[in-house]
């Protein structure tokens, strides 16, 4: 009996230590099968089974078109990036090939707009010193390209959340919000799904062939509890002004006597048709 006892507690300890170290596929990198998607990470490579050890068959470009055929339920960990591998077919002159890649190579968002391609995708994460607590900490980073056909026309990079941060997200084109100059401009978000997990929005304005990225905002709450809001006010919008655009920021929380207690503050950003400055 105590042999039969060790052995248990043996594979009971085996269970809960598998559970602690299994890896979750982050939101932003759940493709759905029959879908066309694009590849992020210049020259990423086609495996011919799902795995790092398996053999490199092909590598592709970004802005290349794949199908997502099938997902995989194998999940790789790079840095603060958890994707799954994908099997997927594409083109390659006049023929059809297939191979697996890992999703986190793959856009999570694109677009195109007036013969452009643009591209939002996770980089890399770095490791980036915490002043105030004296530590390492991991750090994704995201970015934005935009292409010309296989051309790169530019691309710009910004931080970017992770782990519950990465839930969901989105990547839309808007108007000019009636900036001098500004063709259009590109908002990306990632967001958590969940009370107290932080959403990122990151405004890119495109102008002449170029991207100018705007201070990133912050957005969390938790209902009934607090919250802390960051928003922009364009020339466009109620309350702008021309030529510049106004960062609201609004704070709440919920005292001990169920008292809503709120502070606000406002930056004005200028811009002069080519870049913009604090007032």
């Amino acid at each position: 009996m105590k042999t039969l006892g060790t052995a248990l507690f043996l594979l009971m300890l085996q269970f809960f230590t598998a559970q602690e170290s299994e890896v979750y596929a982050d939101g932003v990198f759940g493709f759905e099968e029959n879908k066309t998607q694009k590849i992020f990470t210049d020259w990423t490579r086609v495996r011919q089974d799902p795995g790092v050890n398996a053999q490199i068959v092909d590598s592709l470009q970004t802005n290349q078109q794949v199908m997502i055929l099938k997902k995989e339920n194998l999940v790789l960990k790079l840095g603060e990036r958890n994707a799954n591998w994908y099997k997927t077919s594409y083109q390659k002159g006049e023929n059809t090939q297939e191979g697996y890649i890992w999703g986190g190579n793959l856009c999570v968002g694109y677009r195109n707009k007036n013969g452009y391609d643009f591209l939002f995708g996770l980089s890399k994460t770095i490791d980036r010193k915490n002043k105030e607590f004296n530590e390492i900490e991991k750090q994704n980073i995201a970015g934005i390209k935009v292409m010309e056909g296989n051309m790169l026309i530019d691309e710009v990079y910004f931080d970017t959340g992770r782990g519950e941060e990465l839930s969901s997200a989105s990547f839309n084109i808007e108007s000019g919000h009636k900036l001098q100059n500004v063709e259009f401009t590109l908002k990306a978000m990632v967001s958590g799904e969940a009370c107290g997990i932080a959403s990122y929005d990151q405004y890119v304005l495109f102008k002449d062939k170029k991207l100018i990225t705007l201070p990133q905002l912050m957005n969390v709450g938790d209902a009934g509890a607090f919250y802390h809001s960051e928003e922009y006010i364009f020339p466009n919008g109620k309350g702008g002004i021309p030529n510049a655009f106004i960062l609201k920021v609004e704070d709440m929380e919920v005292d001990e006597k169920d008292r809503e207690k709120k502070k606000s503050s406002s930056k004005t950003y200028l811009w002069n048709g080519s870049s913009y400055k604090l007032k």
